[in-house]
């Protein structure tokens, strides 16, 4: 494992197997995640110590090129991973500070019809220095502290459990980043089981669930996930996750014309949401090439709005950012082709 991935008892540990005191754990985890770098020939680490490490690994991630939005301050980066991967992230800026968008995956296998990051399929998982590695090239890049971050990059999440959590909790450290849980929004397309163990984490973040669309039929033509996973399988965990956290879930639903935004579909919308603490996000459809099918105009988005208001749904419109640089939901891809 890259040491820039240990968690701060795993170094404290690995020095003391190396001979060397435990506390060069602590310093070098602080020089990474608190102070951001990676230069450690100029950390406070004794000669022995960087001896010890010379020949373990520390990944690095940099950011390969950078798009600015001509009708916001949204920024989108291409980050370059060691092995020339390419991934990509998003800046945002609101009134309360800058949130991130990031990638858990090079790519995604979960073949969700309207979206861009999954249609050259998985090439490999990220590792938690990876994630990382994106929030610290731009708070460095910009001088910025990030106070969000999304997990609504390229991948899914929860088919990079493991390295997710691990990063996750490395974030949060209060040695570290010292990012709160509850300043973290984790977005699945719906793998019940991994929703389950995610309840038994006993790590208080933010729920976000794609739906986008309401019943069996039309979600499994839509997102080939819910073949394996149907609604009431996703229910059935969502209750469960509700029941350990008590934690208000958000549902992703990207209104597509003619598909997802008629009458029938607030109905069983209401009938799916019944029993759970829900905020619903309507996300009007970003296009992508690959896609052919519409966007509701203004009107039908607010009157399905009003419609699930008339339902005492919770209900917002996402605000659109970094459309014009392809930086929206849905529209994340690797562009950059060698």
């Amino acid at each position: 494992m890259d040491l820039n991935s240990m968690y701060i008892d795993e170094l404290r540990d690995f020095f003391v197997s190396k001979g060397e005191k435990s506390f060069r754990g602590n310093q070098l985890f602080t020089f990474l995640h608190d102070k951001k770098r990676i230069d450690i020939e100029n950390s406070n680490l004794s000669a022995k110590a960087l001896e010890i490490i010379k020949n373990e690994k520390i990944t690095t991630i940099e950011i390969y090129k950078m798009y600015s939005s001509e009708i916001d301050e949204t920024r989108k980066m291409l980050f370059k991973l060691e092995d020339d991967n390419l991934i990509e992230g998003v800046l945002m800026k609101y009134k309360f500070g800058y949130s991130q968008c990031i990638s858990t995956q090079v790519g995604c296998k979960m073949s969700c019809g309207f979206c861009a990051s999954t249609k050259d399929g998985v090439i490999r998982n990220l590792s938690a220095s990876e994630m990382l590695g994106q929030i610290y090239a731009v708070e460095n890049h910009f001088n910025i502290t990030i106070s969000n971050v999304i997990l609504m990059g390229s991948g899914e999440p929860l088919d990079n459990y493991d390295e997710v959590i691990r990063f996750i909790r490395l974030l949060h450290d209060e040695k570290g980043h010292n990012l709160s849980y509850r300043n973290i929004t984790l977005s699945t397309c719906g793998l019940a089981d991994k929703i389950r163990d995610l309840a038994d984490e006993d790590i208080p973040i933010n729920l976000a669930v794609s739906l986008h669309q309401t019943n069996d039929t039309d979600r499994s033509k839509l997102m080939p996930i819910n073949r394996k996973f149907n609604l009431e399988a996703l229910k059935k965990a969502l209750i469960y996750y509700q029941d350990k956290t008590n934690n208000r879930i958000t549902f992703e639903y990207t209104l597509i014309e003619g598909q997802n935004d008629k009458d029938s579909n607030v109905k069983e919308l209401k009938i799916f949401t019944h029993g759970l603490k829900t905020h619903i996000n309507l996300i009007p459809l970003n296009p992508i090439e690959e896609f052919n099918e519409k966007r509701p105009n203004s009107f039908g988005i607010q009157t399905f709005k009003n419609k699930l208001e008339n339902e005492n749904m919770n209900v917002t419109i996402r605000r659109e950012l970094g459309s014009d640089i392809s930086a929206s939901c849905g529209q994340l891809r690797r562009r950059v082709k060698r």
